[in-house]
């Protein structure tokens, strides 16, 4: 039995529910997590010493992955807003290696270079991103890009001198938390290390961050640390690495339209192709055209990605998918934030011979990295006669309500009627349960219920459990 303790971002289905929900594929694997009420949301913090206490009650593991984020700050949004001292924080990373050193084989894990958000909402950041947002941004994105051309910088700073200061000061304090962790990495305290680059653009103070960091990992040739565009997906990648250590398994990544490979998601700074070549190397596994074990499919865009949220451009496969007679999995990034809905309708004509999973969660990078795990636990748990297939089809159930039925089809109703989210995705549950009619029949799976919420109380989260 491989025992793995992980201890998430936050609260949110994608970080808590879908690891349980992957993992059940393969009967030889035990989990243990945080209870889901110690893990921050939007707005609170996580219990720190309930997660502390949670790692003080576990028996020996054999992999402990880890949110450096949640240790150190409560939290990925927590860790842009709380007002923690480096000292404070320094303290429970101690406290935390002392603990790791006794519990666990293995320790992977991964820390948020802090994102710098193009607009003015303060949903994630603090209270004053509702005013200064944008010109923060504009100020970090024009300091970068004139120190790198060795120009003069063209942006006049209109954001107030205490408001820089606070943002400098937040700044300065995680970045100096992560290069404590490249240390504790090039001392060997962790097997893999990953700072992740969340919403980034071409230049920025988190673009530099990032560079020096690389910088450093380079000078020193330390093996264990990666710095990798994404966010919410590195847990399921640093999971799967997990598992997949002295696997071989080889994947072969085809584009379904191949003159597209090259160009960039939204949200993103790596062209597609290198986004896909990154996700799968986190996950331990190997690109390999020829002589591969599974085939990742790739509903990718010809040449802009669209995105089901801002709805300037929306993108339908037009064309007839030749789906694979050898074990395959889909990643579905023809548009952010949702599935092509002319691709499931071809999907959903296939039977389940040879599927191993489909994916359109939200960014590139975090529908690429969620695919890839579920695909590689099925593959393992068939290799060692350990697979759980009703299993398999929860999850796959899950996958196609929230990223087809909820996020490409109802989620805009929802949206668009903020002031009641409840009230409008109780309006769309008919909806929701009419298109899960489909799902259900290219599965062949029917729970007994379904019940929907938002639990962060917007429309981007939804909460699906089926039983």
């Amino acid at each position: 039995m491989t025992k793995i303790a992980l201890i998430p971002i936050d609260n949110r289905p994608i970080c808590y529910d879908l690891i349980q929900d992957v993992l059940a594929l393969d009967n030889d694997i035990e989990l243990f997590m945080p209870k889901i009420e110690y893990l921050g949301g939007l707005q609170t913090s996580a219990n720190i010493e309930k997660i502390f206490e949670f790692l003080s009650d576990l028996n020996e593991i054999d992999y402990l992955i880890v949110s450096l984020d949640t240790l150190a700050y409560g939290g990925l949004v927590n860790s842009r807003r709380c007002d923690d001292g480096f000292e404070t924080i320094k303290n429970r990373i101690e406290k935390f290696k002392e603990l790791a050193f006794k519990k666990c084989k293995k320790v992977l894990a991964f820390s948020s270079i802090m994102r710098i958000s193009n607009n003015n909402i303060n949903e994630e950041e603090k209270e004053y991103w509702a005013q200064w947002g944008k010109r923060i941004f504009d100020w970090s994105y024009y300091l970068h890009k004139s120190e790198v051309e060795k120009t003069a910088n063209c942006v006049i700073n209109k954001v107030p001198d205490e408001i820089l200061a606070d943002y400098i000061k937040t700044r300065k304090r995680n970045f100096e938390i992560n290069k404590i962790y490249l240390n504790l990495a090039q001392e060997g305290f962790f097997d893999t290390l990953i700072f992740s680059k969340d919403d980034c653009a071409e230049f920025g103070l988190n673009v530099k961050e990032a560079n020096e960091l690389q910088k450093e990992v380079d000078e020193k040739n330390i093996q264990n640390v990666l710095i990798k565009t994404g966010a919410d997906e590195i847990p399921l990648a640093l999971v799967t690495r997990a598992l997949a250590q002295n696997q071989n398994i080889k994947i072969n990544p085809v584009f379904i339209e191949e003159n597209g490979k090259n160009k960039i998601s939204k949200y993103e700074d790596i062209s597609l192709f290198d986004c896909v070549k990154s996700q799968i190397e986190i996950a331990n596994c190997l690109v390999n055209e020829k002589n591969f074990d599974l085939t990742l499919l790739i509903n990718n865009f010809k040449n802009e990605q669209g995105d089901l949220v801002l709805g300037d451009i929306i993108n339908n496969i037009d064309k007839e998918i030749d789906f694979l007679k050898t074990p395959y999995f889909i990643a579905d990034t023809n548009n952010a934030n949702g599935a092509d809905c002319n691709f499931i309708h071809q999907l959903f004509k296939q039977n389940l011979d040879n599927f191993y999973g489909y994916c359109g969660y939200n960014t590139s990078a975090n529908t690429l990295g969620c695919a890839i795990f579920c695909a590689v636990v099925k593959f393992l748990a068939l290799k060692k006669n350990t697979y759980n297939n009703i299993a398999f089809k929860k999850i796959q159930a899950i996958r196609f309500l929230d990223d087809w039925a909820y996020q490409a089809i109802s989620r805009k109703f929802v949206r668009e009627n903020a002031s009641d989210f409840k009230k409008a995705l109780e309006i769309k549950k008919e909806e929701l349960n009419k298109n899960f009619e489909k799902i259900s029949k290219f599965l062949d799976y029917k729970p007994e219920k379904i019940e929907y919420s938002l639990p962060w109380d917007r429309s981007f989260e939804i909460r699906i459990k089926l039983g």
